[in-house]
């Protein structure tokens, strides 16, 4: 099926694009990848062609989600790296934060923990800086770092990422996350 963008009935181009970006996130927790990559990219065909640099962010954001779902790391790397610049134009930290967050797991899990460090650093930073953070968001920001430490080797430093990792998943009510950051603090000692 080709990747053409059908009418919408929105009248702004921005309803446009967050509604094919609502219908694709909705297609990806329904574990529909072929529609919600539809979606996405149509998203961004629509951004482009309305020159809308934050929603196209969100929608490269989107699809890169569904490509690392799909195993393609390539296409969301490329994806996420394209994003985060245009995350940067905005003026929204904690959108920028999680796109560099996640372009910083795909960099982990591509073999590159150098530059993941630096993403994740660079996330922490913008949540710490903002006054009020989802809970839930910070930790998986959280979460990563705490785990590339550990895989380092720097024990203190992971333990103290994975205790306020707990910290922010229990405010957030996120039991995985609470009994996940436990056990990697069993394990650590």
């Amino acid at each position: 099926m080709p990747d053409r963008v059908p009418p919408e009935t929105c009248a702004a181009p921005r309803d446009a694009v967050e509604s094919r970006l609502r219908r694709g996130m909705a297609a990806r927790r329904a574990e529909r990848a072929g529609e919600a990559l539809r979606h996405m990219k149509a998203a961004a065909a629509l951004a482009r062609e309305h020159d809308d640099p934050v929603a196209l962010a969100r929608a490269l954001h989107g699809r890169a989600n569904v490509e690392r779902d799909l195993g393609r790391l390539d296409v969301a790397l490329r994806l996420y790296r394209e994003a985060v610049p245009l995350c940067r134009r905005g003026d929204d930290p904690l959108a920028l934060a999680h796109t560099v967050r996640h372009l910083g797991d795909v960099l982990r899990e591509t073999g590159d923990p150098p530059e993941a460090e630096r993403c994740y650093a660079e996330a922490l930073a913008l949540y710490r800086a903002h006054p009020a953070p989802r809970a839930r968001d910070f930790a998986n920001a959280v979460r990563p770092m705490a785990i590339l430490r550990e895989t380092l080797g720097e024990r203190d430093e992971a333990r103290a990422l994975w205790r306020e990792a707990r910290d922010l998943y229990r405010e957030a009510g996120v039991e995985a996350g609470v009994a996940e950051s436990s056990a990697h603090l069993g394990r650590l000692g």
